[in-house]
Parts: structure tokens; sequence; C-alpha cells
């Protein structure tokens, strides 16, 4: 009869708990405290008794909440009340709520699994160490329906709940296996911390002002399109409203002695250029080549116009649009950054090295 009960009462619990109801839920930890009646088991010999509860829990979802709670019951032996029979226990409780918007009161249906411990003495006469006592430990499950309000600061609970006790060494109840007892009970639940802020709805987009008839540092870029609008008087501008450098330095691509072969050292220096006129499309420049005074004119004047020519290939191949580059043109010799050769006449190879160079000019 008993384990009938006990079957019957998981699956009325187990079914309650397919239904689903998504909301916004409180999830602060909660401290619960519960006093009711424990309906004892026939089987056990023992009067009905009062139980305490405490806890502590919190909602895991909108509608599951999970408890952590001890309990605490002392009934007395029907036979001879004289004998102590005491027991205390933890569970684990997972309560499905059942929460409609708008309604302060909602059922729930309970779910636990938990140990409780005995402690009963019993009558061992004639033995000198009469009453004898045992003390054990064992399994428990719980199931159960209860229902739940809010009373603002604190919520309350009302609840009836089925526990299956594994005691199977009871001394008054020696061809037990285990006990069902009835728990009903009324209990507090007072949640920790301050509750949650509803949350503010953001401020209004402020409207930007008409930024496209404004030109604040008078670049002739508009407000709207001005990504530098504290351009001083006599900058060159971009499109952007940011400044435009007049030249590209192209420090670093120089070339070895008689050749027009771009260096390894050229091509990060080359990718820099790139990304400058990528970023201002109104830019032209000029791509001109320069050699050292190391041979004749005709011949450097060819030279310097190769080392252009090896400069402007590679731009043009990295997305720089051929109208917006001048040249390729050659200066030969003719244009030196650096001595060739020293105040004595002898040869500067330093300097030299120096004047083996392609430039890029800002012609606008």
């Amino acid at each position: 009869m008993k384990i009938r009960l006990l079957s019957t009462a998981l699956l009325a619990g187990l079914a309650f708990a397919q239904a689903a109801s998504a909301q916004d839920f409180d999830d602060r930890w909660y401290l619960t405290g519960t006093a009711g009646m424990n309906i004892q088991d026939n089987d056990r010999g023992t009067r009905n008794a009062p139980f305490l509860g405490l806890g502590v829990g919190k909602f895991i979802s909108p509608n599951w909440s999970v408890d952590g709670e001890l309990n605490y019951q002392h009934p007395k032996f029907d036979a001879d009340q004289d004998l102590s029979w005491s027991q205390y226990g933890v569970s684990l409780d997972f309560r499905r709520h059942f929460i409609t918007e708008g309604r302060n009161w909602n059922p729930y249906a309970l779910l636990g699994i938990g140990y409780q411990r005995s402690e009963e003495e019993f009558n061992a006469f004639p033995s000198p160490n009469s009453p004898g006592r045992r003390e054990d430990g064992n399994l428990a499950a719980k199931v159960g329906l209860g229902i739940q309000g809010d009373l603002g600061r604190v919520g309350i609970r009302t609840e009836l709940a089925y526990r299956a006790d594994f005691d199977d060494t009871s001394v008054a109840a020696p061809d037990e296996d285990w006990f069902g007892d009835v728990l009903a009970s009324v209990g507090i639940v007072v949640p920790l911390g301050p509750e949650a802020a509803e949350p503010v709805a953001p401020a209004p987009t402020p409207v930007a002002p008409n930024c496209a008839d404004g030109d604040d540092d008078g670049d002739g870029v508009n407000n709207c399109d001005d990504k530098c609008p504290g351009s001083q008087a006599g900058q060159t501008i971009g499109p952007d409203g940011c400044p435009v450098p007049v030249s590209i330095d192209l420090k670093g691509v120089n070339f070895d002695f008689d050749k027009s072969t771009l260096r390894p050292d050229a091509i990060a220096i080359l990718n820099e250029a790139v990304e400058i006129l990528k970023r201002y499309p109104e830019l032209k420049v000029e791509v001109a080549g320069h050699t050292d005074s190391k041979g004749t004119d005709a011949y450097n004047q060819k030279l310097s116009e190769r080392r252009a020519s090896a400069v402007y290939d590679y731009l043009t191949s990295n997305g720089v649009d051929a109208s917006r580059l001048a040249g390729p043109n050659g200066y030969g010799e003719s244009r030196p950054i650096a001595p060739n050769t020293n105040e004595d006449g002898s040869d500067n190879p330093e300097g030299r090295a120096k004047n083996r160079r392609t430039e890029l000019n800002v012609q606008n």
C-alpha cells in the first residue's frame, strides 16, 4: 500500500513539472522558516508530532526554485512515552512554480531528496543498560504540493508533502523497510538583499544639430564630414577635413649600387605610402628616381628611370590608380641629397647610398 502511494505521488509531481511559463524572476537568495505537523506512519508506533524546518534557497529560473532545508521532529512512542525518539535531517528540494502574471498566490509541485537520521530508545529490560539506544541514518525522498504567496517584503508557503523514510533498522518496527510520513506545514520566505530595481528606460537619443551647413574651423569641409575639426590656417586639407602631408617620405627606399630592384626593406615603406594614398584619394604625386654620381650622365639617367618605374609599378599593382601618379620620372645624378664625395675629393659611400633613391613628390 505504501509503495503504491509513493509511486502515485512521484508520478503526480513529475506531471506537474512539465508545464512551462517564462517570465522575469527574482533570483535573490532567500531564507526559509517552516513549522508544521508530522503525521507519522502508523507502523512506527509513534504519535504525530510538530516539526520545524530552516533552509536557504533561490529561484534558478522563472518557474523553478531549489532549497536546502534542515528539519527536526521529536514524537513520542504510543506504548511507552518515557522512551525518547527523535529525527532530524537535511533535504534538497526542487519546486516547480506555476506562476500567472498578476496573480499574488501561485501553486507549486515539490520533489525532494535527502538524508534522515533517527535516534531511537527501546526497552532492553532486564539488561542493566536499558533503555537501549539506536542511532542510524538513511535516504529519504519527498513529493508534495503547495501554494506560495507574496506579502511584499516576505513570502509565505503552505505545503502538504509525503516523505518516504527508508529506515530499515527500526527496533519498534523491525519488519518494516521504510516508512511514509505526511508533512503539513506553513513557512515564510525572506529574500536577502535589496529588490532588483526596475530597468530604467534609455534616455531619448538627442537630435543632432544640422552640421552639414557648419564649418567651425573654416577649412572648407562641413562639420558632418570633418574628422579633424581643429585644422589650422595654412594647412593642406583633405576631403575628410584632416591635414594632408605635403610630402610622402620614402626615406629608406634605396637601391643597391647599379641596381633598380626593390630591396626587401623597401617593401614595408612602400606599403605605408600605399595606405597614405588610399586614405587621401585626392592626393596626386610624382614618382621620381635618382642615382649617385658614379657612371656617365646618360647611364645614370636610364638607371634613375628604371628605379622610378620599379616604385611606380609597385604602387599601381597595390591599388593606387595610375591617374594619380606623375611619371615615372628619372633625374639621374642631378638632384643629390647628400655629398657623393668628401671635402678632400675622396669617395663618400654613405652619401652615394642616400642618393640612390626614389621619391614621391606631392603635386597638389
